[in-house]
């Protein structure tokens, strides 16, 4: 499981330079590895031609067996705003005692994935279960090529 691993290095590298420097790297990783993921997917889509609608089939992978609860808001060509209103991820690194970096390990992919799968769309999102709150807000838009 990579997310024991990554526990395990991060555990590694915060006792040999400490917390704050060792998420900095944690969180670069991730978010590099998330970047070339989304380029992966990107590659994959139908004539290699992204769009928001097959954005938004891409999460039926990350809801499988109900390891996400979500509220769609709207789905459109222009837009996918959703609430997670459980998240089993969150669940699992709080059982393994990785909570304090799930967030790294996780929730960092979320934005970052879509600038590797179509630079034109962004994610907002101002809350996650995974550091607190309630609920996590997704919002996703899409930039028209310009």
């Amino acid at each position: 499981m990579a997310e024991i691993c990554e526990g395990m290095i991060f555990a590694e590298m915060a006792a040999e330079i400490g917390e704050t420097k060792a998420a900095l790297i944690l969180d670069r990783a991730i978010r590099k590895a998330a970047i070339a993921e989304g380029r992966q997917f990107a590659k994959r889509s139908p004539g290699g031609v992204t769009s928001m609608a097959d954005f938004i089939k891409l999460y039926e992978l990350w809801t499988a067996d109900g390891a996400l609860e979500m509220q769609v808001l709207e789905a459109t060509d222009e837009r996918f705003d959703f609430d997670i209103t459980r998240c089993r991820y969150a669940e699992t690194y709080k059982e393994m005692g990785l909570g304090k970096i799930g967030h790294l390990i996780s929730c960092n992919r979320d934005g970052t994935f879509c600038e590797g799968y179509d630079p034109n769309i962004t994610l907002e999102r101002k809350q996650t279960i995974m550091q607190g709150a309630s609920c996590c807000t997704f919002r996703y838009t899409y930039k028209a090529k310009g």
